[in-house]
């Protein structure tokens, strides 16, 4: 198959250095800054009560800024987004509302309606929704009624209060269309859906990250200011070319000079983007400067002469006024460009609909040739969403550490609170996110996933994302991979051998090329980790593996990173899993990189070897202590108190499931051509059968001798997936639950505490109470267990065959794959009622033409229905989505 040759392909195949201008302006602004680690400079470690909401617009951001649809250039020095009021909010909507954890019933919640509908991999071509209320946004209502309701209760959500009930809103339509690579066109259209005219007040923002006012004396400041009329626009220029160079980076971090032209019916306003000191530290606290970051809104809806009549500041906007009529729409046209053109407007509506066309273009060349067209639109905006979740992630952890003014040191206390031991940390990058308001900072495991996600339609990208986990900047001297911000410490699962392998992969099967210097740079630092793993996570030597949480916020009776210091040992099922899992990915990778350079077959041998011992202990462990109850067919947790008495969790749930994921095929026939590999491996397994007869089965399928690595034999295979296609257990109407749901008459209790099957949101504050893996489905699970299938399917064909019970009818692996794949898709899709099930009850999503064929792509997924939980724009890892359309619809 040749390589597409769409207008956004050529553009992405093109010269490096022209990819990279491209690439150089994107929507690269999280949707919210407060409330991060990166800006809490609390004694205390509150990250959430050091900067609310209530004090982001007056506060100056350190580490980066945020927007609704923004965009700016690759090292964010400046920034757009627009802003709005409908003349009645007491506030100027310049970011996105939601409850902080404290403030929410199940932690932290976005509070809006806004979706991401179109993006490519260059950004040449954008698209973003948002659905402003013509009324009084509700902020207090929701705020204290999630504060009243438990965790036992629904949360309130913004079309909850009603607000939309009788169409009063507006549908404000954000495109961007790139001119040429750093020529920006912009067309802000905003519908009136309600019955009557209604005023809006669109707000372009143009502004510089501040970057100046943190050490004494302060650095030289860039500048925005009125630029001369030219026909037809009005114009803000932009311009920082005085400002010094990054010269710890040898890097010229400056746009130099921009223009931002609009209509000219905009009013041009003028700040600084600095701390409004009395508002956000109290009164007799002054500000650098008399014109601060909060002056639009306090002009604006207080009526405060707060804005520079000098027309300057290192903060501007352009403010437009527009009645819309019923069922109208009114547009606004900006351009942002290094250029000067005389006429600058006039070919923007063009530029816009070229962009779009390519857009679609783009699109129609990648979709499935047997996908629907709703499975395609959703597949669009799965992918669309997972190109808009990307931020410049800007932090130092030295600089926040220590502050950044030696006369002026942050609390000590806050040395002790997290990531005292990432120091190393230092980040400028461009990094895909999980969420940009929920969780605005990258996640590693999540990453992973994104990465093969991204890999569809850019894995230049998505190659790139892997490599900056493993990056000295990134990755530990000892070679752990930093988690999230939160705690760089805690443990994510070691998915990331998995993720490089596959998108290779899909990289070698798209481009006709193998990009084995990615392949080889990764699997280095890849050594590193798994080194680390074995050294520091399995404590005992046994080859069982701890690791506490493991991404897996709730899913056990006890806080499995919380065990105390008495030398109690949780011995965990999914720990060993990956490990086996991990193992496995090393030794394809290694087999991979042999076919040029033999010496990689002694690593293969080395990873086979170590899988055989980890896939041997979950099964049988020294001490009579093993992972797999043979009475339940089925791994567990087992905790092992100091003095050597265990105790058996016995808890059906992805802990238990996450073992099959480590599995492999060894040909006879293809690995034979690796000599050295193929005679250790024969020599190991006849000299250690009493190890490899626990995890290795020899088959032979048309004739050819094959090895199945797994750590089950198929009996054992056979009781576990039959609980998987059990609707009473695992089997959901939409995918593959995280808990049996035999645990909802079933409970279990240890200590005083119980696990419950909860099919929608926690019930229980572990780790902030905002993610529930007691019962609802999550895609990156449900989709290595699909994988796993598949290989497994592979390697048995049609002589193995699963039914829940001797009355039901069997199935092969290859058809549960299939059918847990449609499960998914089903999600999304209509049914045959004309309801998307993961728009759950709400009339107004599953019926309003306004809103039903916008797709939300949630975290998580209620294990009976299908509606959507937690944070709601989690393309993160939920757009795997687009891989399952991709792979299952050609």
């Amino acid at each position: 198959m040749g390589k597409p040759t769409t207008k956004e392909h050529l553009r992405l195949n093109g010269d490096h250095d022209r990819v990279l201008a491209w690439r150089r302006w994107g929507p690269y602004v999280a949707e919210r800054a407060w409330g991060t680690v990166r800006e809490d400079y609390s004694p205390d470690g509150d990250a959430w009560r050091f900067l609310p909401h209530e004090l982001a617009r007056s506060k100056a951001y350190r580490w980066g800024e945020d927007g609704i649809a923004a965009v700016c250039d690759r090292y964010q020095l400046l920034v757009f987004a627009p802003a709005f009021w409908n003349g009645r909010d007491p506030i100027l909507k310049e970011r996105l509302f939601g409850l902080s954890n404290p403030e929410g019933n199940h932690g932290e919640d976005v509070k809006e309606l806004y979706y991401y509908l179109d993006n490519t991999p260059t950004h040449s071509y954008m698209k973003y929704l948002y659905k402003y209320p013509q009324r009084e946004f509700p902020y207090g209502w929701l705020v204290e009624e999630n504060g009243r309701r438990g965790p036992l209760d629904r949360e309130l959500e913004l079309l909850d209060t009603g607000i939309f009930d009788d169409d009063r809103y507006f549908d404000v339509f954000v495109e961007y269309a790139k001119y040429t690579e750093e020529d920006l066109c912009i067309r802000i259209e905003a519908f009136n859906r309600g019955p009557e005219e209604a005023e809006i007040h669109i707000v372009p923002q143009l502004w510089f990250r501040n970057r100046w006012a943190w050490t004494e004396p302060a650095k030289p400041e860039p500048n925005i200011r009125l630029d001369r009329q030219v026909s037809g626009a009005v114009t803000l220029l932009a311009d920082d070319s005085a400002t010094r160079r990054v010269a710890r980076l040898d890097l010229d971090a400056r746009v130099q000079q921009r223009r931002l032209y609009g209509d000219p019916d905009g009013r041009p306003l003028f700040t600084d983007n600095e701390t409004n000191g009395a508002r956000v530290y109290g009164p007799g606290n002054t500000s650098r400067k008399p014109w601060v970051k909060d002056a639009f809104h306090r002009h604006l809806i207080e009526g405060e002469a707060s804005v520079n009549p000098a027309d300057e500041g290192t903060k501007a906007a352009l403010h437009y006024i527009r009645s819309v009529p019923a069922g109208g729409s009114t547009v606004v046209r900006l351009r942002l460009t290094p250029d000067a053109p005389a006429r600058p407007l006039a070919s923007l509506d063009r530029v816009v609909a070229q962009r779009r066309g390519e857009c679609d273009e783009f699109y129609d060349s990648i979709h499935p040739p047997k996908a629907t067209a709703d499975e395609k639109a959703i597949q669009r905006q799965a992918i669309s969403g997972m190109l808009w979740n990307k931020i410049v992630y800007l932090w130092d952890v030295t600089t926040w550490m220590d502050g950044d003014r030696p006369d002026l040191p942050p609390p000590e206390s806050r040395k002790q609170i997290r990531n005292r031991h990432w120091r190393h940390l230092n980040s400028m990058r461009v990094l895909a996110v999980p969420d940009k308001w929920e969780y605005p900072w990258f996640a590693a495991w999540d990453l992973a996933f994104q990465a093969v996600t991204l890999a569809l339609v850019d894995p230049e990208f998505a190659k790139h994302q892997i490599w900056l986990l493993l990056f000295e900047q990134f990755q530990h001297p000892n070679g752990q991979i930093p988690a999230y911000e939160w705690e760089f410490s805690d443990l994510n699962p070691p998915v990331h051998a998995w993720a490089a392998w596959r998108v290779y992969n899909m990289d070698r099967l798209q481009t006709g090329e193998a990009d084995r210097f990615f392949l080889e740079r990764c699997f280095h630092k890849l050594l590193i980790n798994f080194t680390w793993w074995v050294t520091r996570v399995d404590s005992e030597g046994n080859n069982v593996f701890e690791g506490g949480f493991l991404g897996l916020d709730n899913i056990a009776v006890i806080d499995r990173s919380e065990l105390g210091n008495d030398g109690t040992k949780l011995l965990q099922s999914d720990a060993t899993g990956w490990m086996g899992m991990f193992g496995l990915n090393m030794m394809r990778i290694a087999l991979e990189l042999a076919k040029e350079n033999r010496a990689y077959e002694g690593l293969a041998t080395k990873f086979f070897e170590h899988y055989v011992l980890v896939g041997a202990a979950l099964k049988q462990m020294a001490g009579d202590i093993d992972l797999f109850s043979a009475r339940d067919g089925f791994f567990y947790d087992v905790l092992k108190f100091p003095d050597g008495s265990i105790h058996r969790f016995r808890v059906r749930s992805l802990v238990g499931l996450i073992p099959l994921y480590a599995v492999e095929r060894l040909e006879e026939n293809w690995y034979k051509d690796f000599a050295t590999f193929h005679t250790n491996v024969e020599w190991f397994l006849t000299n250690n059968d009493a190890l490899t007869r626990l995890c290795v089965e020899t088959v032979v399928r048309d004739g050819e001798k094959v090895h199945v690595l797994a750590v089950v034999d198929v009996p054992q295979l056979r009781r576990m997936l039959a609980r998987v296609w059990d609707p009473d257990e695992f089997l959901a109407p939409h995918g593959l639950r995280s808990l049996s749901k035999a645990h909802e008459e079933h409970p279990v209790a240890f200590d005083g505490r119980e696990i419950r099957y909860e099919p929608a949101e926690s019930t229980s504050r572990v780790k902030g109470g905002n993610s529930n893996w007691r019962g609802p489905v999550w895609f990156p699970t449900s989709f290595l267990l699909i994988e796993s299938l598949r290989k497994l399917g592979r390697a048995y064909g049609g002589d193995l065959c699963v039914a829940r019970s001797e009355d039901d009818p069997e199935v092969t692996l290859d058809e549960m794959a299939q059918r847990l794949s449609d499960r998914l898709i089903s999600l999304f899709t209509r049914d045959a009622s004309g309801r998307r099930p993961a728009h759950g009850s709400h009339p107004k999503l599953q019926e309003d033409p306004h809103f039903r064929d916008y797709i939300l792509f949630y975290e998580y997924f209620n294990g009976d229905t299908g509606e959507g939980l937690g944070a709601s724009h989690q393309t993160g890892w939920t757009g795997l989505i687009a891989n399952l359309i991709d792979e299952w619809r050609r």
